[in-house]
């Protein structure tokens, strides 16, 4: 089964079309990873998944069945949205935070269960930030906050994971801790879906890749299938050398340059 299907899909913003026509098909336990210039439709796309964006047009089902369907607390259950944007004006401790992951299985005027208190201890862990849940999280530095809130998602155990660049604050150590235990979790059956920047980590760490340019859809499939020359000129005007890492098997991409034309009329690279 399919955890998301996506049937012509459109998106208009306050008059400009953001979306256009989407088709495409994530099974279970895969991780997607959403690539595309700034201004491609990332982060409207992801918000679409979660139901937050309503459509123009077309059928979005999730795990079988239309996303309408849903009531909003089963959609808080089955899905968990990580946004780009993780500023908090109020001075909750980072534990108060990942606390809020469990709020669509607690009862309105219940204390938290010892599953709840279990599930946001275990998420703490598993993104190495227990060390700092009795921190007020306006006292953390950007990547420490952007754990935190990868953490409230996974305190939720959602089925379905959406990430808005979830490591663009994050330091490289981070930056693969974070997208090597996604990789674990959809091994595990959980289906995640990123929107991501580095290229290289993208192909490292993504099963699929949805290439997007100006609300279309590119390119998808795997990371060999998507990223090819022709492909990243179109979407980002930059030329690149592809080649296989001979340390980690993926494929490598670096960029090279945008193309112009010399006064002597050869070919050359402008950085």
């Amino acid at each position: 089964m399919n955890m998301l299907d996506y049937r012509g899909v459109s998106v208009n913003i306050q008059g400009q079309s953001i979306l256009r026509n989407l088709s495409f098909q994530i099974g279970k336990g895969q991780f997607i990873g959403l690539i595309g210039p700034n201004g491609s439709g990332k982060s409207t796309l992801l918000r679409t998944m979660s139901g937050w964006i309503p459509r123009a047009e077309g059928q979005i089902s999730i795990a079988g069945r239309l996303l309408e369907s849903y009531k909003r607390r089963d959609i808080a259950r089955l899905v968990s949205f990580v946004p780009q944007d993780t500023v908090v004006d109020f001075d909750f401790s980072v534990r108060d935070i990942v606390m809020m992951g469990r709020h669509p299985y607690m009862s309105r005027f219940k204390e938290a269960s010892r599953e709840d208190l279990l599930a946001a201890e275990r998420a703490m862990s598993r993104t190495e930030i227990a060390h700092l849940a009795d921190r007020t999280v306006t006292s953390l530095s950007g990547g420490q906050r952007q754990m935190t809130f990868i953490a409230k998602a996974l305190a939720q155990t959602p089925r379905l994971l959406l990430l808005d660049e979830p490591i663009s604050a994050l330091d490289i150590r981070h930056q693969l801790h974070t997208l090597e235990l996604v990789q674990r979790l959809t091994h595990d059956g959980l289906t995640a879906v990123a929107a991501l920047h580095d290229l290289n980590l993208a192909a490292r760490y993504c099963d699929k890749l949805i290439l997007l340019h100006q609300g279309r859809i590119l390119g998808i499939g795997t990371p060999e299938q998507v990223l090819t020359q022709p492909a990243i000129f179109d979407a980002y005007k930059v030329h690149v050398e592809l080649q296989r890492d001979p340390w980690l098997g993926s494929l490598s991409v670096t960029a090279i340059g945008k193309a112009v034309h010399s006064h002597a009329g050869l070919l050359t690279q402008q950085l």
